[in-house]
């Protein structure tokens, strides 16, 4: 029996890269002209894959929209092969919900056009994520491809040698923590191992003899795979007539242009009885180390922080007061919020949200975030005057003045509510700015405390009277533009439930604050019910977690280091030693302290060098491989302050930091240390897609680099079977295991190219200018209790929203859980409303390799289990939620 070679023409299409996006965006037109032309000419050419993103059929027809009727004719006739996704998304460094939406929203757009290729397509996502099958089965995919991860990638995607690997075949079972299995596909030559295929004779004999010989060095089956096209390769017009000259030259061949539809179904027929199986991530831990990608994770931090405010504003705060807000008005804001998601996806895919492009690329992403983020800010703001207007405060004083706080989490939350409480105001048509402003600064100034529902004094902090512009824009009305007196509480909530919300009230008169305070008079010693945290001279901490009597010491130590590699890679000069704040003096400042909060602020000043020395520019022009570069750090130094805000409060036992600098060095790398005094431990835990994933401290036999920096989202957690440290942060996605026994957070990573296949520099990835960083310590003891420190890492994500409003009657009670659900270990990470027919869509995961009960109850309705794209599943519904499920709960009204 003939072999089977499958030639499927492509282009894999990085919407911006090495070029800015319109030119990138140029080029997409002239290769949809062409195949629009060749559809037409050439009826041998069997069809092209558009890249699994359908994005590109939207910028295609902002610039030919007269097209759309061509587009839509070959897409009918099998031409132009389209979907499953939205965009080609980096699937570590976005979060879980982003990961579903580029599936609902792809699926969706595809829809609109025909029938999505039914293949999870990652030809160069930098690694893939271990929850990747389940999520592929639960949206009605069986398959997935992917171009990293199994098989060793050099420089340039060059296929390494290796002496072992997961899968010896280019074709395997992919295996997810749940047991989800679907089949996998490996580019195992990249995905352009059968680009501009010869048309002439003796061209052709030398491509197909090495060709042929490299694919079927890793295929499982005698159906072949030749990927016809690369990165933003034109198409081959004379495709068909090369694979005519392909049959006439070797008859043991059958070769056809052709698609993935065909060829999976072809290739899972005759698929081996002894066909490996992957399991879980897919990161490359088996090669050199080198080419893994992670550290893209800390190119441009800056990134990382906007998507992840993003992310939180639209999948945490806006969704869920808008599927609150519904029941007041019958109404969600599903286009809006698709428009939302759309243009924060823009900066999703790999190159973009991975910060390794061009200075172009990456300016150009900036206003994408702020867009987005407006887009949630009004969405939410729309859904909190909705249910403000209907809340009953009618049981608070006439004199007082209400406000109204909610949990968008789905975990119980403690922690600070900020709101600005309007004590009076006069609109401009009651006499000029000025005059107003003067009038109301002149009020008297008052007392106030805080009460709840039932008139019980709550501790809060209030600022000073002070007075500001502000505007209204009523629905039926001219904008009214005022100016207001105001004061700013910020009041601790303990424990509050998921998905509620609770009035509070300012009340004139005074309180007397709570008496004590948790610092010492020198800010060295900060103690509360739960721990107690000694801070030296040099700055780091020393924590006493009192259930347990277990003390860690030298924590927050900040590291700085030089980096001489590239916006993918870190590399640290062979003779460089880490300049460290533990062998400096640090000032230490005690910035507020009472009975409910302390805040101690530390300052390093550390003498480091300005940059990397004169070669390496010279290095990086040559394109010298970063691992072969001599350049060194500058002998020219400057100092570099950092700044920290060490917090601590009366009723957790998580410290929070918050660290400032102005980075004006270039050529580094700014990390924090925390090391754990644990020894003899083999894995760690950190926070991933829809995953609390274990990873081993340790790497393979094969593995060169120094380092091993890896991806996380909210935590990293080492432990034994007596004690455990969880360090959390906001939007500092790199973290490394460092000896086994100290979790190291990136901060910031400096560098000047972007890397990869020529020298493109990259001045603004240097990241001069001012930077903020959030993270926080937690101490526990036994391995069970660790999923409570977990679940405060996820909380801290989303702060608590707070409006004001008057007294005044309603419908909507002034204290309310909108859902309630139990269950420790499971972790919600969507509210919203189905677009088909509103019902209410609540998704979340186990977090923990052990089933988990988990009830949820909204009035008398009874959840349904639906799929990732809410459709629904035929399994009945259970409580049990079973190891690492990602679940979707239907709520209908």
């Amino acid at each position: 029996m003939k072999k089977k070679v499958y030639i499927i023409s492509h282009s894999h299409w990085d919407r911006e890269w090495y070029l800015p996006y319109e030119q990138h965006h140029m080029l997409l037109v002239e290769l949809m002209d062409d195949l629009l032309e060749i559809f037409e000419t050439d009826p041998d050419f069997n069809s092209f894959h558009l890249d699994g993103q359908t994005i590109l059929l939207d910028d295609y027809l902002q610039v030919r929209p007269e097209k759309r009727e061509a587009i839509q004719k070959a897409i009918d006739a099998g031409k132009l092969r389209i979907g499953p996704f939205y965009i080609l998304q980096d699937d570590f460094l976005i979060s879980a919900e982003s990961n579903v939406r580029n599936m609902l929203i792809g699926m969706e757009e595809s829809k609109k056009w025909g029938t999505p290729v039914k293949l999870g397509y990652f030809p160069d996502t930098f690694g893939n994520m271990g929850q990747a099958p389940q999520m592929m089965k639960k949206a009605g995919l069986e398959a997935a491809a992917f171009g990293r991860g199994v098989k060793p990638i050099g420089f340039d995607n060059e296929v390494l040698e290796q002496e072992s690997y997961s899968s010896q075949y280019s074709e395997m079972w992919w295996k997810g923590p749940d047991q989800s299995q679907i089949f996998g596909l490996l580019f195992a030559n990249w995905y352009s191992n059968g680009n501009e295929i010869p048309a002439e004779k003796a061209a052709a004999i030398k491509f197909w003899d090495q060709k042929l010989a490299d694919v079927e060095k890793f295929a499982s089956t005698g159906h072949l795979l030749m990927m016809n096209g690369v990165d933003h390769q034109p198409v081959q017009k004379d495709v068909t007539a090369a694979i005519k000259l392909a049959n006439e030259l070797y008859p043991e061949y059958e070769f056809i242009h052709s698609n993935f539809t065909d060829y999976l179904e072809a290739v899972q027929k005759d698929l081996p009885a002894d066909l490996g199986t992957v399991e879980g991530e897919l990161t490359s831990q088996e090669t050199d180390g080198w080419f893994t990608l992670a550290n893209t994770s800390s190119a441009r931090v800056y990134l990382k922080q906007w998507n992840t405010r993003v992310e939180r504003q639209l999948e945490n705060i806006a969704e869920p007061l808008a599927t609150m807000a519904y029941e007041v008005t019958g109404k969600y804001p599903h286009d809006e919020l698709d428009y939302g998601w759309k243009t924060l996806m823009q900066n999703h895919p790999h190159d973009s949200i991975c910060g390794c492009s061009v200075d172009e690329v990456h300016r150009e992403m900036m206003p994408r975030f702020e867009k987005a983020n407006e887009v949630g800010k009004y969405v939410a703001n729309e859904a909190v005057r909705t249910l403000t207007q209907a809340m009953d405060t009618s049981a608070f004083p006439e004199n007082s003045f209400p406000f109204v706080v909610f949990n968008t989490n789905g975990l119980t939350k403690s922690g600070d509510a900020v709101v600005a409480v309007e004590l009076e105001r006069k609109t401009f048509a009651q006499g000029w700015p000025a005059k107003l402003y003067r009038e109301l600064e002149a009020v008297e100034k008052g007392e106030y405390h805080v009460i709840d529902q039932n008139g019980k004094v709550v501790a809060a902090v209030i600022s000073e009277e002070d007075v500001r512009f502000d505007y209204d824009l009523p629905k039926d009305a001219f904008r009214i533009p005022y100016m207001e007196r105001f004061v700013t509480v910020t009041m601790p909530v303990q424990d509050m439930k998921p998905f509620s919300w609770e009035t509070y009230a300012l009340v004139p008169g005074k309180v007397e604050a709570a008496a004590g305070t948790l610092a010492n008079e020198t800010g060295t010693q900060i103690e509360n019910d739960l721990i107690k945290v000694v801070i030296a001279d040099n700055g780091s901490l020393a924590i006493t977690d009192k259930a347990t009597n277990t003390t860690v010491d030298n924590l927050a130590v900040f590291e700085n280091v030089g980096d001489i590699a590239n916006e993918y890679i870190f590399f640290q000069p062979t003779k460089d030693k880490a300049i460290l704040s533990s062998d400096v003096k640090a000032e230490i400042k005690v910035v507020s302290n009472t009975a409910q909060k302390a805040v101690i602020e530390l300052t390093h000043v550390l003498e480091i060098p300005v940059s990397a020395d004169e070669l390496l520019e010279r290095e990086q022009k040559m394109v010298v491989g970063f691992t072969s570069r001599q350049a060194q750090r500058s002998s020219k130094t400057a100092p570099f302050e950092i700044k920290t805000l060490v917090t601590i409060t009366q009723d957790s036992a998580k410290v929070d930091f918050e660290t400032s600098i102005n980075n004006q060095m270039k050529d580094h790398r700014l990390r924090v240390l925390f090391p754990t005094g644990l020894v003899n431990v083999d894995t760690h835990e950190a926070d991933s897609i829809y995953e609390v994933v274990t990873r081993p401290n340790g790497v393979s036999a094969s593995w060169k680099n120094p380092t091993n920096a890896q991806h996380q989202h909210m935590f990293a957690n080492l432990h034994d079977e007596n004690y455990g440290v969880t360090v959390g942060n906001y939007g500092l996605n790199e973290y490394e295991v460092v000896n086994s026994e100290t979790i190291a957070v990136t901060l910031l990573r400096a560098v000047g190219e972007l890397g990869d296949w020529g020298y493109f520099p990259t001045p603004e990835a240097q990241c001069i200018g001012e930077y903020t960083f959030n993270y926080s310590v937690e101490l526990h003891g036994a391995p069970e209790t660790r999923y409570a420190t977990y679940e405060r890492t996820y909380t801290a994500q989303v702060p608590f929203t707070t409006a004001q409003l008057p007294v005044q009657a309603g419908t909507l009670a002034a204290s309310r859980q909108f859902i309630t659900l139990t269950g420790e270990k499971f972790v919600p990470t969507a509210l919203k409303r189905r677009k088909a027919d509103n019902h209410i869509i609540l998704r979340g995961f186990n977090m923990a390799d052990t089933a988990e009960e988990v009830v949820i109850t909204k009035d008398s309705v009874q959840p349904e289990l639906l799929n990732l794209l809410e459709e629904k599943m035929d399994e009945v519904y259970s409580t049990t939620v079973t190891p690492y499920e990602i679940r979707t709960v239907g709520l209908g009204e």
